[in-house]
């Protein structure tokens, strides 16, 4: 019975990839459905997919997906790398407001080469480096064709790694500097998940505009080797969550002011760490909650500091015609990383080790860089 148990579900397995790799194929078809011998197509694309939401280890596959025609507008490009990012992995369990209709390819954003383009396209030639600006869904493919205003042209001048991944987390740092309240140089702000790829770019473009930065970190083994790698980015305070367990956190600020703005990724104890060391009238933007514990404020917060709480998320920011904005600020960001003024750790994998980035994207093999796939 138990042999036959497992013969059973690897059947079911298998009858189910089966499924997803026609529905995924008649997608693309129908897509050719006008393609002659005389018309431009892509060449065949390996891509990681699922038909179903869950856990990304259980659901995802690799397959290789049928050549698509290149329409006179399209733009076929060949895919150099794209990060596996925390909203991804979100994406593809069905947690995520938004997300891709399922069957669907993975993946958000990146960076690749035009391979070929339509007719009627001018703009774009073969060999240009191109990022979907805004982000588009399905990157994690060899090969995407996608019409021409989908795609902002780049430099080449940087590393691939960098330009895979400006778009989500640089650009999440750039905007909640800009958009919540007017710093000016010798300001300060404050923030939690200061190891964060946001939290190191916070850091950066604060330092080089002139802003002072405190930062907080959770205790942890090792969190003195991690201070001096933030203070070597320009952090000016960094403090573990347990030094900050005084009556009066602002008496350790020196001669820091103290911080108009504060960003909380984390909620929780660590949210409320923030809130005690905005001045009055402060406001705190949370952008995450990785501890998924609720951001409490005292009553006192609210009428004697008079605090403002705000929210971001950067694809409803990019969902209101900003495409020719983001562009400018990406442009801008590539500029930081191009003087080496930018910069955060990556471990760049080969695709064919799609699956062993994901395992540790998702934190089975213990702590690692962000993962960026390379095809």
């Amino acid at each position: 019975m138990a042999l036959r148990s497992v013969a059973l579900q690897a059947q079911n397995r298998t009858s189910s990839f089966f499924i997803l790799t026609q529905r995924l194929v008649h997608r693309v078809q129908t897509q050719s459905v006008r393609a002659f011998s005389s018309a431009i197509l892509s060449p065949p694309s390996k891509a990681v997919v699922y038909e179903l939401h869950g856990s990304p280890d259980a659901v995802t596959r690799v397959i290789e997906l049928p050549p698509v025609e290149v329409k006179e507008n399209d733009v076929c490009v060949k895919m150099l790398a794209a990060p596996i990012n925390p909203s991804d992995i979100n994406r593809i369990e069905g947690v995520y407001p938004v997300r891709p209709q399922v069957p669907a390819v993975g993946g958000y954003e990146g960076v690749g080469e035009v391979h070929s383009v339509g007719s009627a396209v001018k703009d774009l030639s073969p060999g240009d480096w191109v990022i979907p600006s805004p982000p588009s869904f399905g990157t994690w493919q060899s090969y995407i064709v996608k019409d021409q205003n989908v795609w902002h042209k780049i430099n080449k001048d940087l590393p691939m790694e960098y330009a895979a991944t400006v778009t989500v987390n640089p650009l999440t740092a750039l905007r909640m500097l800009d958009d919540y309240i007017s710093l000016n140089s010798g300001d300060a702000i404050v923030q939690n998940g200061a190891t964060s790829i946001v939290g190191q770019c916070i850091i950066q473009i604060a330092r080089y505009r002139g802003i002072h930065n405190v930062n907080i970190i959770r205790d942890r083994a090792g969190s003195d080797e991690v201070k001096e790698r933030l203070k070597s980015l320009g952090a000016d305070e960094v403090f573990t969550e347990s030094k900050l367990e005084v009556k009066n956190v602002k008496s350790l600020l020196g001669n820091t002011p103290e911080p108009a703005l504060g960003f909380n990724c984390v909620g929780g104890n660590a949210a409320s760490l923030v809130l005690k060391f905005l001045r009055q009238g402060g406001t705190m933007v949370t952008y995450g909650g990785m501890s998924k514990k609720p951001v409490t404020v005292s009553t006192s917060s609210f009428i004697f500091k008079d605090l403002s709480l705000r929210g971001f998320w950067l694809q409803k920011w990019m969902t209101t015609d900003k495409a020719k904005e983001s562009r400018i600020m990406i442009d801008y960001l590539l500029g930081l990383v191009r003087e080496e003024k930018l910069k955060y750790e990556m471990e760049l994998v080969p695709f064919d080790s799609f699956h062993v980035a994901l395992d540790k994207a998702l934190g089975k093999l213990g702590s690692h860089p962000k993962q960026v796939i390379k095809f």
